[in-house]
């Protein structure tokens, strides 16, 4: 059973296009997990129009920002397989199929993207190209080089990520993913673009091309992960 991950607020623009795109991938046994942090705009019936049995929805009203809403719909999840989804994405046709092939040997799988400006316009280099993504664990701690939306995983990678670290400023729900399958478990790295990713103004993350952060900062969050890694691996022995 598949289970996909989405949170949502304020998405009604693109939403419906982004599930319309994961439906036909999925079989009737999988779900849509939509989680929304209190939407003001019309993304709730834009979900309903689509009428759909394996969309599940949860509605909170008190904010909870962008990586605790994550949280909460993972929390939610089902299924053996979970793939995270943004609301404002389009997935190709072939990104269940490949990415539930490379997981047989692995646990955890991220693939490349495409990038779609809001003028539509799709850039020629792709999103590791773009970011210039390191593929090793000790990268990703120099430079978090990935994606949430391009991830899955299997329930036993959930399992240990959660609950995650309290301070969501210096560890969000993608970072820390990605670390703790990479750590514990067995991780890929995919070339091949899955998703077409869109970069508008509205975006709730900066996706690695926000404006720098500061060295503290840089700083802090590298401890703060490798600080809550170790203490999950302390956990485990």
């Amino acid at each position: 059973m598949i289970s996909v991950c989405i949170a949502t607020y304020n998405g009604g623009k693109y939403i419906r296009q982004q599930i319309e795109s994961i439906l036909p991938q999925l079989d009737a046994t999988d779900e849509i997990i939509i989680s929304d942090d209190g939407s003001t705009d019309d993304t709730l019936l834009q979900i309903e129009a689509l009428s759909s049995s394996l969309v599940r929805v949860y509605k909170h009203t008190n904010r909870l920002g962008y990586t605790r809403n994550f949280e909460r719909a993972l929390t939610y999840a089902k299924g053996d397989v979970i793939f995270l989804c943004d609301q404002d994405d389009i997935w190709l046709p072939n990104k269940v199929e490949m990415c539930m092939k490379e997981l047989t040997d692995s646990d955890l799988v991220v693939t490349n993207a495409l990038i779609q400006l809001e003028d539509g316009k799709i850039l020629p280099e792709t999103f590791f190209d773009k970011r210039k993504s390191y593929k090793s664990l000790i990268g990703n701690y120099i430079k978090f080089s990935y994606l949430g939306c391009c991830m899955c995983f299997k329930k036993n990678v959930l399992q240990k990520a959660l609950p995650f670290p309290r301070n969501y400023s210096l560890c969000t729900h993608d970072n820390w993913i990605y670390l703790v399958g990479a750590t514990f478990f067995r991780a890929v790295s995919l070339s091949e673009p899955c998703i077409i990713y869109r970069r508008h103004s509205s975006n709730a993350s900066g996706g690695g091309f926000a404006k720098p952060t500061s060295l503290f900062f840089k700083i802090s969050y590298r401890i703060y992960l490798i600080y809550n890694i170790i203490k999950r691996l302390l956990r485990s022995s």
